[in-house]
């Protein structure tokens, strides 16, 4: 398995793909669009975000798109990581773990303190991020209204 920034035609299949995957990230809250994917994405490529992906044989199996952030109280800058995604034919096979520590150690190396995420609550890879050493930090609450 190789791991390493995408090239255009791989960014375009991410961006297709990023519908389903914001879908499952939520558990099912959010269908977002197209156009509402790429209203998300690309500010943050425009501002240094990048993609990782992880690929076989040319075969496109996952990917994490990670950059930077700062805190709102403090402006010290931190790193981020936006969304982690493995395709559903290649899942139970670490790939989503190898994605996740191949961005800790650029975030890292760009000397950044601190990596962040958010994570729906019954979403799957809250075990794995634990296992990572993220911890809960900020908890965000909601009430339906209806």
């Amino acid at each position: 398995m190789d791991i390493r920034k995408p090239t255009g035609n791989e960014l375009a299949a991410i961006l297709e793909l990023s519908v389903q995957a914001l879908f499952d990230g939520t558990i099912g809250r959010a269908r977002p669009t197209e156009e509402k994917v790429r209203q998300l994405v690309e500010p943050l490529l425009a501002k240094g975000g990048y993609y990782l992906i992880a690929t076989e044989e040319d075969r496109l199996m996952g990917w994490v798109l990670l950059g930077t952030s700062r805190d709102q109280f403090t402006d010290i800058p931190f790193g981020f990581i936006y969304e982690l995604y493995v395709i559903e034919e290649y899942r139970g096979r670490g790939i989503s773990k190898q994605l996740m520590e191949r961005a800790i150690e650029q975030l890292k190396e760009a000397g950044l303190p601190e990596v962040r995420l958010s994570v729906f609550v019954e979403n799957h890879a809250v075990g794995l991020y634990r296992k990572l050493g993220f911890t809960e930090r900020n908890v965000t609450m909601s009430m339906p209204l209806k």
